[in-house]
């Protein structure tokens, strides 16, 4: 027969094979695999540490790996958080990569052990394969046909037998992750200039004026990515300009950028990008805040910048979801 003879979903008591069942699966994750929340199989130190980590609990998409199993995906879940153990290390530093492995013996081409109970399993386990390289991002780098994910590295200094935080690496992506963008812009809304520069650093101001606006933070973001231009921004008294702009949300701030303009001689427009990453603390989450974008100029230099009726400034926010290790 050329085709699985049973197509979800057929009534009369047809009965549906388990290849059709993880068609679905992978169908619904869109083909992508890791966990499905951004706080999910996070692998974590113990308060006293010792030589296990905890795997939090949480869920996730695996895709079938073993032969033929083409479109095929595993969805698991760890209702109960889980503590494994971690093998010390000798004379020599180790790297250990902690998984979430699905181990079926009855998909075609899978050579695992038959469960204890073939009605219960368990056929998903947390696995700790020793001894990767210290570059291992990926389940595929050491164990390519493995239908698992990665949930952390483990880097282990030699002599070592106590786990701590520092030495995890997470290593977790998510399945579906969440993104909005926000844009907010201003353009030639400046009757009379407004200029940042020859003041005291690091004095910061909003610049230009009316650059703020108020934001709803997802409930669901982790991460903001931020891109700011300031365009065509007016360089006319006779001294060289030199200072800083970045982009507040709240109460954090991208690294800054500089601006560093010479006089030549005659008026002279400039244009300007910055921005970043920030990290979006629980607190932060799903409330609104004041977006800023800000100017200094440094300590001792005259010249200015300025905004005016042939200047544009964006403010380019880009929210994302992926996985957290915040304990707040």
């Amino acid at each position: 027969m050329a085709w699985d003879s049973v197509p979800w979903f057929t009534e009369g008591g047809a009965e549906h094979s388990s290849e059709l069942a993880r068609l679905l699966a992978y169908a619904a994750f869109g083909g992508a695999e890791g966990v499905v929340g951004a706080r999910d199989l996070q692998v974590r130190a113990l308060s006293s540490p010792a030589a296990s980590v905890q795997i939090r609990t949480g869920a996730c998409a695996i895709t079938n790996r073993a032969a033929g199993a083409a479109y095929q995906s595993y969805a698991a879940r760890l209702p109960v958080a889980e503590q494994i153990p971690i093998a010390a290390t000798g004379a020599t530093a180790r790297s250990d990569l902690v998984v979430a492995r699905i181990e079926n013996p009855y998909s075609y081409g899978e050579t695992w052990p038959n469960p204890p109970d073939p009605k219960v399993g368990p056929y998903v386990f947390t696995r700790v394969i020793s001894g990767v390289p210290k570059t291992t991002t990926h389940v595929g780098q050491v164990r390519s046909s493995d239908s698992a994910i990665a949930l952390a590295r483990i880097d282990i200094p030699a002599n070592t037998a106590s786990i701590t935080q520092t030495m995890i690496k997470d290593l977790r992506e998510m399945v579906s992750p969440r993104r909005r963008r926000v844009v907010r812009h201003l353009h030639g809304v400046w009757d009379t200039p407004d200029e940042v520069g020859n003041i005291k650093e690091p004095n910061w101001e909003m610049f230009p004026n009316g650059a703020r606006w108020d934001i709803e933070i997802p409930e669901w973001a982790t991460q903001l990515f931020v891109q700011a231009t300031w365009a065509q921004l007016d360089q006319r008294n006779p001294y060289h300009a030199y200072g800083y702009l970045r982009v507040r949300v709240g109460s954090r701030a991208t690294k800054s950028t500089r601006y560093n303009c010479d006089w030549v001689g005659s008026p002279q427009r400039h244009t300007f990008v910055g921005g970043g990453r920030l990290y979006i603390p629980a607190s932060m989450r799903g409330t609104v805040q004041t977006v800023t974008m800000e100017g200094s100029g440094r300590k001792g230099d005259k010249g200015v910048l300025e905004v005016d009726g042939g200047s544009v400034v964006f403010t380019d926010l880009e929210f994302v979801e992926a996985p957290d290790e915040d304990e707040s």
